[in-house]
């Protein structure tokens, strides 16, 4: 039996495993149902005090915070985190101590904003002073996905990028994150492998943001490249994409550039 359990990921659970030991309930920006979040907030358990609480993103990580600075409706609150939080989970108790964690390949920008979000509130609620007995947090993506993350922001701000690519599984979030950055400076395609390049016409491609990561969401674009002058094509793949993969999808666009 070999362990092969990513490094990142141990050291998340690691660092959840030490917040229930301590009596923080741990706060992961992640996925609920994703197989890594899942398994990070099983480590919570551990200990007969241990909490965890799943936000999926700002705006749920600002739900939080406000009740934190100001209390609410705990029956409203429960009802909404219904499946992302532990058995037995107490807003009013709970988030006297907190600690943030993440799933390893989310948006790096988006868990570190979410984190000082956190660290605001408790800092509101209890003073700078006190801020160390009750906030903890600690940066936890992965180094392959944080520089897959830096390679596309870099590439975006030193070239002039007409259409970006981005090749991976569609249920793979490092993937998916990767489309978002790049969607939000320039047209972008997710395609799943290069059987998505059906020709210099047409594409087929999941849609950036899309809730699903089923197959069936796929959808076929037409005249996704330019019938003549010149373009420039940028390309980047999710962590766990093999590299054959990639060079097939070069391959493809560049028989269409050659047509």
């Amino acid at each position: 039996l070999v362990d092969t359990t990513c490094g990142s990921v141990l050291k998340v659970w690691k660092n959840v495993v030490r917040y229930a030991q301590d009596g923080f309930t741990a706060v992961i920006h992640g996925k609920v149902r994703h197989e890594e979040t899942r398994a990070t907030a099983s480590q919570a358990l551990k200990y007969p005090q241990g909490r965890y609480l799943v936000v999926l993103d700002r705006d749920e990580a600002a739900y939080v915070c406000d009740y934190i600075r100001n209390g609410g409706d705990a029956a409203a609150f429960l009802a909404r985190f219904a499946d992302a939080v532990s058995p037995g989970f107490n807003p009013d108790t709970d988030l006297d101590r907190i600690g943030c964690a993440n799933q390893t390949t989310m948006l790096m920008s988006e868990s570190l904003e979410i984190g000082e979000m956190f660290g605001a509130a408790m800092r509101d609620r209890f003073g700078a002073d006190a801020l160390a007995n009750h906030f903890r947090a600690f940066d936890t993506i992965c180094s392959a996905t944080q520089e897959r993350q830096d390679a596309v922001e870099a590439l975006l701000d030193s070239e002039r990028i007409d259409l970006m690519i981005v090749v991976g599984g569609y249920n793979s979030s490092n993937t998916c994150n990767l489309a978002r950055i790049c969607a939000a400076r320039v047209r972008t395609y997710h395609i799943a492998d290069p059987s998505c390049l059906l020709s210099a016409e047409r594409i087929r491609h999941r849609p950036v943001g899309a809730p699903s990561t089923a197959k069936a969401d796929e959808v076929v674009t037409e005249h996704w490249l330019p019938p003549d002058g010149r373009i420039v094509v940028g390309l980047t793949a999710g962590a766990s994409t093999p590299n054959n993969i990639v060079g097939q999808v070069i391959e493809a666009i560049e028989r269409f550039a050659s047509a």
